[in-house]
């Protein structure tokens, strides 16, 4: 038994007796589906802090032989699944942090001989009879092993992209390259991995690794395919945790989901792990995940305006929607020559969620959407917006107290941070000017646009979470009045989607004249009958 080959089972010991473990055991069932096939080579990209690192030591104590896992595993999902027993601890696991061996290095030398060295030693102290010899390669190591005994490997990198993000020197990195290629990409030592598991950030870069790893099948913010629900915690796993610990799922939900991923015509809705557990043993939500990092990871990017990033900016931080295409991010930390290898990237490292159906892209929750708002509050090309921002709380005010033409005013200028982006579409701009214009609102409304109310489409709903505070129907109109727009919520009746609110209910009335670039709003209590 070593640390790196044929590691025991105490890392899974400690995440089960974890003040909150989720079981995400059945993972193992879907990869035992790979085992020794084409598609045994499997590369899982997520953001931070989602669980990669964990999910690597379960399939690590799964797996390995030396590991005692039974006691934990037999009490966890997979234990009811056929396939438990076949495979498990039936083989070598070699696992290992390449993040761990560059963060210990100089910066400034190539990490492959340290790891190297290290896995070499445990594998000649377990193997003995097998000649592996001082100056073997890793490779080579496992090739001799293979060809002595015929047992084969499963092996668990994690952080395998660190160098890529690291943007190491070519001295550095190119060994680097070598390795993955005399690893992967031989086929004479194929037969000896059962499976080959990589963990990162990064899905595998499209140029110089790509040619050395295209055997891999990714799993990504983008399609994670039949392992999407092992991306972070489920919608049922949260709302379980919110009973268990009493904390309001809703709240959490607004503050924690977003994230979809879509497989086999099933959606599924993701919620950030690391901040969902922490809500629960604080018993409080607030911005967990987001402090493990830098916002700093937005703000350079943000910055470079390829195609109008920043009206886009906008537009998302309003709620809004941004058409990206995924693909033509190179996955490297140096090509970023378009807006959407900028979002494709931010995607990736979860500060954007992605629609695969629309393909389309956007903050997922309010915990993401309050980082964006530290990235841009000292761009001076952002000032406009974030005075807009500050003032969404006044604006609120204002509006309960019936002050329609501060409302007016507020959405002027909204509306002109974000029409350049979508002056093709209006009726979608005013509806993103609002949200814009009311960003306070989301802490104390769930906001929703084109909510099917009465008969029809109520433009923007205000529904509240807190009490003592009125829900707002927002009906749009463009190039109309606000009596049009008061008169299609009545007659259409919108508000019969708020029949089971108790509270006070405002009806407003936007109307944009295009020709001026002005609104006018009415504002009007509805009285239920």
């Amino acid at each position: 038994m070593g640390i790196y080959v044929n590691p025991n089972e105490t890392l899974l010991r400690m995440s089960v007796n974890s003040k909150i473990y989720v079981d995400k055991s059945m993972i193992l069932h879907d990869l035992n589906q790979l085992l020794n096939t084409e598609d045994r080579f499997v590369c899982v990209a997520r953001p931070r802090r989602f669980g990669k690192t964990m999910a690597g030591n379960m399939i690590s104590a799964y797996y390995g032989k030396k590991a005692n896992s039974r006691p934990i595993l037999e009490k966890l999902k997979i234990a009811q699944m056929p396939d438990f027993e076949t495979y498990l601890n039936a083989f070598n696991v070699i696992k290992f942090d390449v993040n761990g061996f560059y963060s210990n290095s100089n910066h400034d030398e190539d990490i492959v001989p340290l790891f190297t060295s290290e896995i070499r030693e445990e594998l000649m102290e377990q193997f003995p009879d097998c000649g592996i010899k001082e100056s073997d390669s890793l490779d080579r190591c496992i090739k001799r092993v293979y060809a002595k005994t015929g047992e084969q490997f499963v092996v668990i990198m994690d952080e395998y992209d660190v160098l890529v993000r690291e943007q190491v020197k070519s001295s550095i990195f190119n060994p680097y390259l070598s390795f993955l290629n005399g690893m992967f990409k031989n086929a004479d030592l194929a037969p000896a991995f059962t499976l080959v598991y990589l963990t990162g950030i990064l899905p595998i870069v499209r140029d110089k690794v790509q040619s050395k790893l295209n055997l891999f099948t990714e799993y990504t913010m983008t399609n994670s395919m039949q392992l999407s629900e092992f991306v972070g915690f489920t919608e049922e796993e949260t709302r379980s945790l919110c009973e268990q610990y009493r904390m309001d799922y809703e709240e959490c939900k607004r503050w924690y989901n977003g994230y979809k991923l879509d497989y086999l015509g099933n959606t599924f809705e993701i919620y950030n792990p690391k901040s969902v557990v922490q809500a629960m043993t604080s018993r409080k939500v607030g911005d967990y995940w987001t402090k493990t990092g830098s916002y700093d990871s937005i703000r350079i990017y943000i910055s470079m305006n390829f195609e109008g990033i920043k009206e886009d900016v906008k537009t998302m931080i309003a709620g809004g929607r941004i058409d990206v295409n995924v693909d033509k991010f190179l996955n490297t930390m140096t090509d970023f020559h378009s807006k959407d290898a900028v979002f494709a990237y931010l995607i990736h490292l979860g500060y954007l969620a992605y629609d695969s159906t629309t393909k389309q892209c956007y903050i997922p929750n309010h915990e993401i959407r309050s980082e964006w708002i530290y990235a841009i509050e000292n761009d001076s090309d952002y000032a406009k917006a974030i005075e807009i921002v500050n003032h969404s709380k006044l604006l609120l005010d204002k509006t309960v107290e019936g002050d329609a033409q501060a409302v007016a005013d507020a959405l002027t200028a909204a509306h002109e941070q974000l029409m350049s982006r979508q002056r093709y579409n209006h009726e979608a701009c005013l509806q993103c000017a609002i949200r814009f214009a009311y960003f306070y609102a989301n802490t104390r409304y769930t906001v929703i646009s084109e909510l099917p109310a009465g008969k029809g489409y109520a433009d923007v709903v205000f529904v509240p979470y807190i009490p003592n505070v009125p829900a707002m129907i927002v009906e749009l109109k463009r190039n109309h009045s606000t009596g049009a727009a008061l008169q299609q919520i009545e007659s259409k009746q919108y508000f019969n989607v708020m029949d089971k609110y108790q509270g006070d209910l405002l009806l407003v009335a936007v109307n944009y004249d295009e020709k001026s670039n002005e609104h006018t709003c009415e504002i009007k209590q509805y009285v239920k009958s």
